[in-house]
């Protein structure tokens, strides 16, 4: 019965990476035979979902890495790590997103000319610390659910403070954080078409574009959320999987 739980929960995360890859591909076939303004605009679709995509692969992987460091901030006994992280998380979750992009867009320049960026890479890096801030209290409360006695028997048996929390804590603590951060990484793709404020052309902005020059709102609108829901599918089925495979592998 495991068997064949691990089996079908790697043929649907295999297919799901394939289906991303063609529904990607061939995005631009099945609307290119929709009636105007969605057919004509069928190759700039696909080019904002392509744009979308690599805006949530990026910030998500980032978003993680951040959200590593700032669990560990926020659990570590000097204060001013400790202090650092809540302030970066505090404020973070206090603030919207679109304050957030604008201001490393705008403000960030200003400050210091050598960090002006071009559009992908200013939303990159707002989202990635908008989702590092949500992460970090994810792995946060993951990493306090593991067991003190297996962080004990892994130090007994010889392993260093830095191995035993790189092959102990952090797999444990990542498998228990893992349905909040694929909520997460969720929200993220959502949250992406915020870009569209600072000019990068996802699919928000294509739409706008579509709808600008048609004045027909209604089969844009409907055209873009039948994207959305498509990719964020893919995601959830991916993150599915992934959760009860490594379920699967804790009993």
């Amino acid at each position: 019965m495991i068997t064949r739980l691990k089996d079908r929960d790697s043929l649907v995360l295999v297919g799901s990476v394939l289906g991303l890859g063609v529904l990607l591909w061939l995005m631009s076939a099945p609307l290119a035979m929709l009636p105007a303004p969605v057919g004509p605009a069928a190759d700039q679709f696909s080019a904002g979902a392509l744009m979308t995509i690599q805006l949530t692969l990026v910030s998500g992987i980032s978003g993680l890495v951040l959200g590593v460091l700032a669990a560990l901030g926020k659990l570590s006994h000097l204060p001013p790590l400790r202090w650092l992280a809540d302030f970066y998380v505090w404020v973070i979750r206090g603030t919207p997103l679109l304050l957030q992009i604008l201001f490393v867009y705008f403000a960030l320049p200003e400050i210091s000319p050598k960090l002006q960026l071009n559009e992908f890479w200013t939303a990159v890096i707002a989202l990635s610390m908008n989702v590092g801030a949500y992460n970090a209290e994810a792995i946060r409360a993951g990493i306090n659910a593991v067991p003190t006695g297996q962080v004990e028997a892994a130090r007994s048996l010889g392993l260093s403070k830095f191995y035993t929390f790189l092959d102990v804590t952090l797999p444990q603590a990542v498998r228990i954080s893992l349905p909040p951060l694929a909520s997460n990484l969720i929200a993220l793709l959502k949250d992406s078409s915020l870009a569209y404020a600072i000019g990068v052309v996802e699919l928000s902005m294509v739409s706008s574009r579509v709808q600008a020059s048609s004045f027909q709102p209604f089969p844009v609108f409907i055209t873009v959320a039948a994207v959305y829901l498509a990719l964020t599918t893919t995601f959830t089925q991916f993150a599915g999987a992934l959760e009860r495979k490594l379920a699967v592998g804790k009993r």
